[in-house]
């Protein structure tokens, strides 16, 4: 029996109210998809800041000199102190997420006045010896490219990071964040260009997996790659560079969402610069090996020229003056942050970029091969590490300091181990040097 007119317009109406409420569900799925989205697109950049420190001037030295001696052979080491990496640079967010503190202000709460200071001195050495290495490596990159003198050379280094810094904090600290990362990845493409020119054996890459040794200089090589992995400065800056990554007043997302996002975050950055250190390898195991002169930047990108041409050459040089660049500007932000955990000074960014700019060009006008000093400056970096290292294992242990965040028993036991392997490494590199074997 046919339905009458208004029997058929309700039933019709109950059938668009289905259809209305369907889509509005589907809508907001959607909407709350798109929120997701974009809440973690909005987290991520902190790790991409910290993982210059990673590709500065001393790792390309260190994996050129690796490639060009012993070839594919310690491939896996990078592999493996880049997976190391990745917890440390992982606990150190974490513990600046949950607490909603830096590293070095977490420390500077738990120590005496002369605790602090002594802490604090150690650490600005650690800082010093950082930008030497920064400074020299983007100085030698000028000079590459553009025939600049040394010390010339570092005082453009000097000033062209002091711009960088202006923008660092508050509202502009996106923008900071943002051409750091641009010139992460130019690092990337000076640096991994020359596997599209001469690609390598994929065979011989993947034998480079397996851990072995030949000799004992190659043991000697493989104690100093991953002792000197972790950066102090790197450490002590993640945790401030996740709070830092919102402005005063802006809306965070739950602590929650930023550890998801935070992972990821590592993940990537880590995984971007672990890349680029293994190129660096594989280009002188590829191209460079049993090549004299490659124990120096300079030396190395006169291999480079050599072998793949002046183009190549070129790029390399523009991606060692991005290295340079953004990692002395990353440096001297940690130093800052360090200065202010600890002695709760807030200094300006210019003083802290003239404190550590000023022994690297000391350096540049009077040593005679400044490349040495990356060697004493890897030595100084290495003391530091323990001080870094262990608070942080420590704090993300503690439950009153960490709550329901914690670090569970298996966690912490690999944390304890990665830590343990870390130091002992750094104290073994430090005795090798002092013994003139390393």
């Amino acid at each position: 029996m046919p339905m009458n007119p208004v029997e058929r317009s309700a039933a019709e109406l109950e059938i668009e109210r289905a259809h209305a409420a369907e889509g509005e569900r589907i809508r907001g799925h959607q909407r709350a998809n798109g929120r997701k989205g974009h809440a973690l697109a909005s987290i991520l950049g902190p790790a991409f800041v910290a993982a210059v420190a990673y590709v500065d001037p001393g790792n390309v030295a260190a994996n050129i000199t690796s490639g060009a001696r012993y070839g594919y052979l310690l491939v896996w080491v990078l592999v493996l102190a880049n997976a190391m990496s990745v917890l440390i640079q992982y606990q150190s967010a974490k513990l600046g997420i949950v607490t909603g503190k830096s590293l070095p202000e977490l420390l500077g709460e738990r120590m005496s006045d002369a605790g602090r200071f002594m802490f604090f001195m150690q650490a600005e050495v650690i800082a010093i010896a950082t930008d030497l290495a920064e400074v020299i490596g983007g100085a030698i990159a000028l000079n590459l490219l553009f025939g600049i003198s040394l010390f010339m050379g570092g005082l453009v280094i000097g000033a062209i990071s002091t711009v960088l810094l202006w923008f660092q904090g508050g509202k502009t600290h996106r923008l900071f964040e943002k051409i750091v990362i641009a010139l992460l990845l130019v690092i990337t493409f000076g640096f991994i260009f020359g596997l599209f020119i001469a690609p390598p054996d994929p065979a011989a890459v993947f034998g480079g997996l397996i851990p072995h040794f030949t000799t004992t200089d190659s043991v000697l090589m493989a104690t100093s790659m991953l002792g000197a992995t972790v950066m102090p400065h790197a450490i002590y800056l993640h945790s401030t560079l996740v709070n830092d990554h919102y402005a005063p007043g802006e809306k965070k997302p739950t602590v929650r969402q930023l550890l998801h996002g935070s992972k990821i975050d590592v993940a990537w950055a880590l995984l971007l610069a672990g890349s680029v250190n293994v190129s660096l390898l594989i280009i002188a195991a590829n191209s460079l090996y049993g090549m004299k002169g490659t124990d120096s930047i300079e030396g190395a990108q006169h291999a480079i020229v050599s072998v793949l041409g002046p183009v190549v050459g070129t790029i390399f040089s523009i991606g060692l003056l991005a290295s340079s660049l953004s990692s002395t500007s990353v440096g001297t932000y940690a130093g800052s942050e360090i200065m202010h955990g600890l002695l709760r000074i807030k200094a300006p960014m210019w003083a802290c970029r003239v404190v550590t700019l000023v022994p690297a060009l000391i350096v540049l006008w009077f040593a005679p091969n400044p490349t040495q000093a990356l060697v004493v400056g890897q030595v100084i970096l290495s003391i530091g590490i323990p001080f870094a290292i262990i608070p942080l294992m420590r704090y993300t242990h503690d439950r009153k300091l960490m709550g329901e965040y914690v670090d569970g028993t298996v966690k912490h036991v690999i944390f304890i181990c990665v830590a343990a392997l870390i130091v002992a490494l750094n104290v073994l590199l430090i005795v090798l040097t002092v013994l003139g074997k390393a």
